[in-house]
Parts: C-alpha cells; sequence; structure tokens
C-alpha cells in the first residue's frame, strides 16, 4: 500500500516512528524494493539467424519534358517532346506545345511572360475531366501540375491545345503544356490515373 504524504502534528509523527522501529525490530516490515522491468531475452535462433530486408521501394512512373528541335509548319511552334516511363514498359512519347512561338526565349520565371515552363521537378495533380465546350483552348482533361521550386509561375497544368497549328493567335499555350492531339492527352491521362504519376521533370 503506498502511503501520501500529509502534514501531522509532531506528537503524531514520534508516534509514528516508534511504531515503525518497532516493527522492523521484530522483523515484520521488509524494505520495498524497486520494481525494475526484466530485460527481454532474444532467443539463440532470433540471434543466429539473419534478419529480413527490408524490401526496396519500386521506381514509379514518371514524366520528362525536353524541347526538340521540330516546328509546327504552320505557325513555327516548337514541339516540345512530353515522355512517359513506366518501369517495365516502353517509353511512351507525346507531341506538346509550351508557351507562344515568339516567347520561347522570354523569362520562364515571371508570371504573364507567355514563356515555356521553367526547367525543374513539379508535383503532378489528379486527372480532371472537362465538361464539353467549357474550357475550348484546354481540350477535354486537365493535369495540374506545380513547381517544387521558388518561381513566378502558378497556374500551370498538362491539357490539350485544340488550336495548335492554326493561324488565330492561339497556338501554343501561356505556359502550359498542350498536347497537339485530342488522343494523346486522353491516352497520357488514362496512363497517369492508372499508374499513379505524381512527379515531372522538365529539363529543358
Amino acid at each position: 500500500m503506498l502511503l501520501t504524504a500529509q502534514r501531522l502534528p509532531f506528537t503524531n509523527v514520534i508516534t509514528g516512528l516508534s511504531v515503525a522501529a518497532f516493527v522492523v525490530s521484530a522483523g515484520a516490515l521488509t524494505p520495498r524494493k524497486a520494481e525494475a522491468r526484466p530485460q527481454q531475452r532474444q532467443s539463440l535462433m532470433a540471434l543466429l539467424e539473419p534478419q529480413p530486408m527490408e524490401a526496396e521501394q519500386e521506381p514509379t512512373s514518371k514524366l520528362l519534358l525536353r524541347r526538340t528541335d521540330r516546328r509546327i509548319p504552320r505557325t513555327g511552334d516548337p514541339i516540345w517532346e512530353l515522355m512517359l516511363e513506366i518501369p517495365g514498359e516502353p517509353q511512351r512519347r507525346f507531341d506538346a506545345v509550351s508557351g507562344r512561338a515568339n516567347r520561347q526565349n522570354a523569362d520562364r520565371d515571371r508570371m504573364g511572360s507567355r514563356a515555356p515552363l521553367p526547367t525543374g521537378s513539379y508535383s503532378v495533380g489528379v486527372v480532371e475531366p472537362l465538361a464539353a465546350g467549357a474550357y475550348p483552348e484546354l481540350g477535354p482533361v486537365w493535369i495540374s501540375i506545380e513547381p517544387n521550386f521558388i518561381t513566378g509561375r502558378r497556374v500551370l497544368g498538362i491539357h490539350q491545345d485544340p488550336s495548335a497549328g492554326i493561324n488565330n493567335t492561339q497556338s501554343g499555350t501561356l505556359g502550359c503544356i498542350g498536347l497537339v492531339r485530342r488522343a494523346d492527352m486522353l491516352e497520357l491521362a488514362r496512363l497517369i490515373d492508372s499508374n499513379g504519376t505524381t512527379q515531372l521533370d522538365v529539363i529543358d
């Protein structure tokens, strides 16, 4: 039984000490020992058998974007190549545009520059289907991308560019990755969704 400390009159303390001395002298009271937690012992087999190694994390799919030497003939838009790498599968490649044709050398970190998106690593968001006709210059699907570095660019994504190669002043993008063909955009969205792709590296 645990005793809680209390303030007692001096006479009670003396009386208590006398009783305690008597009990100790009679051998009825044993010193209280601190309870020690017993050490857990490993079996011999556990010591001899090698511990299983933690499984290495499987490589995940990722996107890469780089500039090419090709251009869209009618508008002169530089063609960028968007590549999807899925472990154990052939690399997929999609033609795309980024920025306006006459703004390829503008400041890629400045908001509103209409230049291609900056080089670096990006996080890829979820696939978002768009209602038909709701956003005529974005195509059927929007996939947001967020830079993992400091830059002035915002509201970037991957979408189709329905005006790519058309002389309507809308060919190219404001900085997003715009796939040239609708079928490519739908296929890319399906692959990103099914493989859980979350990384994009812009290397040029």
